[in-house]
């Protein structure tokens, strides 16, 4: 049996991230990683936009406003130092509705209060940065950029490697036991024990969190973000990122469109209950989590309390002429036969049981293990500031 002094559950961005920051400040401590896939970075890492978030969005002194500043910042200077592209190519925030002015400048106001350097700006200026968006008004913020998180991620799973520590991809976690102080952790591939767990299991978390023996407190709800992306004939309508005012009520930001690292401009996503927690597809169905997710009394309190919403996002997913609507309130332009299928993502989002949408970054500490029990976007931007708590955290106990 492999001893370890921290098992990281999750090799995705949060998980490698944590990972790293440990081993550079004590690289005395041995660490395994595990995934239960072939690769790292294969669910939400894998399938994220690849935007680099400015924090503009997030209440002032959340942990996701403090974590996404500080976080963005680590992201580009770990990228230029490590040679992977990334570029800060601007986002609009566009009000197309006098309607949307109060929550646009909220939004504005929020910016302010979080540092970030964002521009309230004319339909005049706006036809400068983004000619074929449409809006009366909008909020420009420049350092707003986009990279490619797969690569971020396999990068940092080759650096803790190359430090003597260990990455283990097909290591699916079947159960934990706890031993004294120890954790007993059995996987597919076989049996390890660790002075300290460290759950960045994403989509599994609560699951991950239910097996340590303790209580998560939520349910992961996994729901489905999907998206289309522009033929390169129509590529020229979008030069960054263009964003519509989001609905303060969710976690979403609604349809928008992202200029890519690797090149195109993906649509989207709206978001659809999942019927899987990888249910990048419509017709992928695991009824355990489908089950779990429609008995929960979390989410059927936030289905009751959204109906008219929710009922939006699922004949958007089932027509495309209505996402092209959608899409055509930001750049009026926008056909149908513009646009192509792109692969979706899965977002993990955690629900309470009175329904409330948890709309920040959540820890959980017990005696043996550290749970992150809720991590979804700007998670990646935020990712290596996030380890570097993460590694606080865990250095503590040693």
């Amino acid at each position: 049996m492999d001893k370890f002094d921290v098992v990281i559950v999750g090799g995705g961005i949060v998980g490698l991230a944590t990972a790293w920051r440990l081993n550079q400040t004590r690289p005395d401590l041995q660490i395994a990683v595990l995934e239960k896939e072939a690769n790292v970075g294969d669910h939400q890492t894998g399938h994220n936009s690849g935007v680099l978030h400015s924090g503009i969005y997030y209440r002032p002194g959340s942990l996701k406003a403090v974590n996404c500043r500080e976080g963005k910042i680590a992201m580009q200077a770990f990228c230029s130092e490590q040679g992977i592209p990334f570029e800060l190519c601007g986002k609009v925030i566009v009000a197309t509705q006098e309607q949307e002015l109060p929550a646009l400048k909220r939004i504005y106001e929020r910016g302010q209060a979080n540092q970030i350097r964002c521009e309230w700006i004319d339909r005049h200026r706006l036809k400068e940065l983004e000619p074929h968006a449409a809006g009366i008004q909008a909020i420009h913020v420049p350092d707003a950029g986009i990279v490619n998180y797969r690569q971020v991620c396999e990068r940092l799973a080759r650096l803790v490697q190359d430090r003597g520590q260990s990455v283990l991809t097909g290591y699916r976690v079947t159960s934990v036991v706890r031993d004294g102080k120890q954790a007993k952790i059995q996987t597919t591939r076989g049996d390890l024990t660790a002075r300290l767990l460290v759950n960045c299991a994403g989509l599994y978390s609560d699951r991950v969190t239910k097996a340590a023996g303790d209580h998560p407190g939520s349910l992961v709800v996994p729901f489905r973000g999907e998206y289309f992306e522009l033929k390169p004939q129509a590529e020229h309508l979008c030069r960054g990122l263009i964003y519509p005012v989001p609905d303060p009520k969710f976690p979403f930001l609604g349809v928008h469109f992202t200029r890519m690292i690797q090149g195109g401009v993906e649509c989207g996503p709206n978001a659809v209950l999942a019927f899987a927690r990888e249910g990048y597809t419509k017709s992928k169905i695991n009824l355990r989590d489908l089950g779990e997710s429609l008995t929960y009394p979390g989410f059927l309190r936030m289905a009751l309390r959204h109906w008219k919403k929710g009922l939006n996002e699922m004949w958007r997913s089932c027509s495309k002429a209505a996402f092209v609507r959608g899409l055509q309130k930001l750049v009026p332009e926008i056909k149908a036969a513009d646009l192509r299928p792109a692969p979706a993502g899965v977002r993990a989002q955690a629900i309470l049981r009175d329904g409330t949408l948890v709309d920040d970054f959540l820890f959980t500490e017990s005696e043996s293990a550290i749970h992150v029990i809720n991590a979804a976007s700007p998670a990646a931007t935020a990712a290596l500031n996030i380890g570097r708590i993460l590694s606080d955290k865990i250095t503590a106990r040693f």
